[in-house]
């Protein structure tokens, strides 16, 4: 038991010295609490396996010890956890600020899972947040400062007129200058060069162009073009609202005005469209969720209709068509947050502990991780992280106080589902 030299064992909940075996000089000897809330993790440090810790998911488990070889491991866990614990654990009603965020997060996710771009979802929820009041985490990297600003400036600030120093602004907030990587290979607030604008696919020596966009020397007084009719049609009685959104989206994007990222400023062109024709900042649907999921559908429109004179009316179709499934979407979201909200209005003051509040906001959020098919007593000691003897307690309690019902079963296969309130 060499590998042990140096790590004096105490019981849980008491101090225990951490030495490295043969690193003491690097990291001096350090005092690290280990207290008693949900169980952590073993893990290893330099080929010697280590006690098992027990974290408190609140952010101080080894913060601010530099000596601890597992400060900078576990503490970044810690505290993004405490975060996603303190959303979990929210049994209030569910606030209408939360709903629009979510919405938000959701567009601009998907909008740039159309163009093929993962986004880091915790950095811009965390932007988001804080622009609304929700939470303040500090400043996130210019990229999800970026994406929160353009989507809020497109929905709240409907009144303002759209011309070219807008669109500018939000290409640059697309693009942050700060992050090198992008503004070194983008021309940032600036129409694009003179070079061909293509849509290609296939191999390098046999492209297959699908679309090209107009020329860079008639683009400045195209886009002047858009930008006017954009602007009067706005009060125009005659023009559906809807119809108007969809024709934005087509022009705007066969336009092309950028170097990248035409395709996400045209999505937030259209949600500035959407808001003005009904005057409402609040966006609880998401239309570039619904254009992902039918994302092949959606470039051959594009491309069919582009390849046409005037006529778009196949991809106006497909446009309300997918903007339709957008909203009944929404509608079932708007539904389970009033399911939640009456809940929780009804078993607020139960006292119930943080492990039944948060597998409980998992059954009412409902959606793949909401256990369609019932909860059982297994992945409910897998959500709260507790034994199968307080697992089983938790449910009985639950049960007792109407906030499950049991489904037809016994034994092992028992399984429960929210008792939902009549509305």
């Amino acid at each position: 038991m060499a590998g042990f030299r140096g790590l004096r064992w105490f019981p849980l909940g008491l101090s225990t010295t951490l030495r490295p075996p043969d690193r003491q000089s690097r990291f001096p000897r350090t005092t690290c609490r280990m207290p008693r809330k949900s169980p952590g993790r073993p893990g290893r440090w330099r080929g010697y396996r280590v006690p098992r810790f027990r974290c408190a998911g609140n952010g101080r488990c080894c913060a601010g010890k530099s000596g601890c070889p597992w400060a900078c491991r576990w503490n970044r866990r810690c505290r993004s956890r405490t975060q996603d614990d303190r959303e979990a654990h929210h049994c209030g009603a569910p606030t209408l600020r939360r709903s629009v965020s979510a919405a938000l997060l959701q567009n601009i996710v998907t909008s740039s899972a159309i163009e093929g771009e993962r986004l880091n979802v915790g950095s811009v929820r965390s932007s988001l947040a804080r622009r609304l009041g929700i939470a303040n985490n500090g400043k996130q990297p210019p990229r999800s400062e970026g994406l929160a600003e353009l989507v809020l400036d497109a929905t709240r600030r409907h009144d303002q007129p759209l011309d070219l120093q807008r669109l500018y602004t939000w290409h640059r907030w697309l693009f942050p200058a700060e992050d090198s990587f992008v503004s070194a290979r983008i021309l940032a607030g600036q129409l694009r060069s003179d070079e061909p604008m293509q849509v290609v696919s296939g191999r390098l020596d046999r492209p297959v162009v699908h679309f090209e966009a107009p020329p860079r020397a008639v683009l400045a007084q195209q886009l002047d073009d858009f930008l006017d009719w954009f602007a009067a049609s706005q009060n125009d009685p005659g023009l559906d609202p809807f119809v108007r959104a969809g024709i934005a989206h087509f022009w705007f994007v066969t336009l092309h005005p950028f170097d990248d990222g035409n395709g996400r400023l045209t999505r937030a062109l259209t949600d500035l469209t959407l808001t003005q024709g009904d005057q409402q900042a609040i966006r609880l649907f998401s239309m570039s969720a619904s254009i992902l999921d039918d994302r092949a559908g959606y470039y051959h429109v594009l491309e069919t209709s582009q390849k046409r004179t005037t006529d778009i009316t196949e991809w106006l179709e497909w446009f309300l068509r997918t903007l339709l499934n957008s909203i009944e979407h929404a509608l079932v979201r708007i539904e389970r947050v009033l399911a939640k909200t009456r809940f929780w209005q009804l078993h607020n003051g139960d006292g119930l502990s943080a492990e039944q509040v948060k597998v409980l906001n998992r059954l009412l959020d409902g959606g793949e991780r909401g256990f369609e098919e019932g909860l059982s007593a297994a992945q409910y000691q897998a959500v709260a992280k507790v034994s199968k003897a307080t697992a089983t307690r938790h449910l009985s309690d639950l049960l007792g106080r109407n906030c499950l019902t049991r489904l037809p079963g016994g034994g092992r296969s028992t399984r429960y589902q929210i008792n939902r309130p009549l509305p």
